[in-house]
């Protein structure tokens, strides 16, 4: 029987992607500084919750609700169709083990139902990727061995290479002091980081956004293979002539031809806020 694939809004595909994969995606929850309630991708389009920052707004984020994953979860238990489910890393959020308790309580009353939750240590458009290559898997009528074999595999090797634009968004959140934004606000410093080990983690500092574009495309070279024949993610924070010119870099220079672009969803844009930029491929360890 054909695996059914879902995964969480944190894997920053599109409507169309999801559609035409045939997967099918469990909304995270955001809330602003009143309180109001929106579903990622549902109620709040991540250009709307860019846009409202960039106007002073500051969001949460929190976990998929309740009902959001047993309905999801449920209408297959019915039916007992196989269900791999792709998770946000468990080390930024709690997203993975609810899915992993409503599993549990559904089992109890569907108990020949097989299901798999798969933490993919990955976030953003790194866990996108994974999604799209077992979704096609999936499509193909794969053993859901063999896709959960891929999954774990691509996950664990991965790579998040963000920068952003301005550290005051990672100040509104928590993430620097506010000294440090001041400072990097003056100087024009553009942080780089990566996702190590599921954790966002900073790695250098560059002087503009020109360097620090540059030092994106460099970081593929040393960490990566065969890139030319990688699908390459491109995440942007409402910084679509940004996503197309790093495009372009990462073209000219290696000869990748096939990229995945979209707009930073809400899990990582509510943090890293409008201008932000990311690069996701598979790392020279993936075999």
């Amino acid at each position: 029987m054909k695996v059914k694939i879902i995964t969480d809004s944190a894997a920053d595909l599109t409507k169309e992607l999801y559609e035409r994969y045939d997967i099918d995606v469990i909304p995270i929850r955001v809330f602003d500084e009143e309180g109001n309630e929106y579903f990622d991708g549902v109620t709040l389009e991540p250009e709307k919750l860019l846009n409202d920052m960039k106007e002073g707004k500051v969001f949460k984020t929190s976990l998929p609700s309740y009902e959001s994953i047993r309905t999801t979860f449920e209408k297959y238990a019915k039916l007992n169709i196989p269900v791999v489910h792709l998770s946000l890393t468990s080390e930024l959020s709690g997203t993975h083990q609810s899915m992993v308790l409503v599993k549990n309580e559904l089992l109890e009353e569907y108990p020949e139902w097989d299901i798999d939750i798969i933490d993919t240590k990955c976030g953003a458009l790194g866990q996108g990727l994974v999604v799209i290559e077992v979704a096609k898997m999936a499509q193909e009528n794969a053993t859901k061995h063999a896709i959960i074999d891929y999954a774990i595999m691509a996950s664990r090797h991965m790579e998040h290479i963000v920068t952003v634009e301005d550290l005051q968004y990672f100040v509104r959140g928590g993430r620097v002091s506010k000294f440090q934004g001041f400072i990097g606000g003056l100087l024009n410093i553009k942080p780089i980081l990566h996702l190590k080990d599921g954790i966002l983690t900073p790695i250098e500092k560059a002087r503009g956004t020109k360097k620090a574009m540059e030092r994106l495309v460099s970081i593929m070279e040393e960490r990566g293979s065969d890139l030319q024949n990688q699908l390459i993610g491109i995440t942007h924070g409402n910084n679509i002539e940004g996503a197309n010119l790093l495009k372009d870099m990462i073209n000219q220079r290696y000869g990748c031809e096939e990229f995945v672009i979209t707009t930073i969803g809400a899990t990582v844009g509510a943090h890293a806020g409008p201008g932000t930029l990311a690069v996701f491929f598979l790392n020279k360890d993936f075999a």
